[in-house]
């Protein structure tokens, strides 16, 4: 059960959060997204197993921008009329306008747990491999998305090791914030040459395993797409619909 969402097919989860992503823009009430990120709340506590750290990290900057448009929207929104209903520091602030506020802030919420749920219950290359598999995207494109993600890492090795050589040649450490600014370029450059070195083996390390970049019939590693798939597919989708038409209910 807690590794259902970890399971699924990447490209039917990827097609299905796109279409709830898509459906919420459509709705301005603010219990439609508002109900909607507590049931993908509920859905990755029961079928994901998740860090909730690292999800309570990635999350904060959102609350935070959530609770930037709350407040902008209500002292900076255009009049909207309706009847006014409470005055914070001078500002008249109507039942229409905390509405809107509302609504775009739980908006942010309900965007963001889907993003999340998905880049925290997909395995990015077999994402990739999915999209090249399924929903037939070019292999030259694929296999560079790859290769760049496997650099990822490698570059962050990188970063710190030459930072480290720096300091035992006997480097000034800088301590204001911008001295350690501009003291990036040093370790940067080097980095990019590296880089670029290793973007080069590795396309000849490809071209001489004949790769060619043309479709493929066959794969290593296959990505199928079985029942599950489409059962939370559905669920996602049923509590989405479900979240639409309360929140109709409830805003009258």
């Amino acid at each position: 059960m807690r590794n259902l969402l970890h399971d699924m097919n990447p490209a039917i989860k990827f097609i299905t959060v796109t279409i709830a992503m898509l459906g919420l823009a459509f709705f301005f009430n603010p219990w439609t997204p508002l109900l909607f990120f507590f049931s993908i709340l509920v859905l990755q506590l029961v079928f994901s197993r998740i860090n909730w750290k690292l999800w309570s990290l990635f999350m904060l900057p959102f609350v935070i921008g959530a609770f930037g448009y709350l407040w902008t929207t209500i002292v900076f929104g255009a009049e909207t009329g309706g009847t006014v209903i409470w005055s914070p520091f001078g500002y008249d602030m109507t039942d229409e306008q905390l509405a809107l506020a509302l609504s775009l802030s739980f908006r942010v919420l309900a965007f963001s747990s889907l993003s999340l749920l998905f880049a925290l219950t997909t395995d990015p290359v077999k994402f990739v491999m999915s999209l090249m598999q399924q929903l037939k995207l070019s292999p030259k494109l694929a296999y560079g998305v790859l290769v760049g993600y496997q650099f990822l890492p490698v570059l962050k090795d990188e970063f710190f090791q030459i930072q480290q050589a720096h300091r035992l040649r006997g480097a000034a450490v800088e301590k204001s914030w911008w001295q350690r600014a501009l003291g990036v370029r040093r370790v940067i450059i080097p980095m990019l040459a590296g880089a670029v070195r290793k973007a080069e083996r590795s396309a000849f390390a490809m071209e001489a395993r004949g790769f060619t970049g043309e479709p493929r019939t066959e794969f290593y590693r296959p990505v199928q797409i079985g029942k599950l798939d489409f059962v939370m597919s559905l669920v996602v989708l049923a509590l989405f619909l479900g979240s639409c038409v309360c929140g109709m209910l409830l805003s009258g």
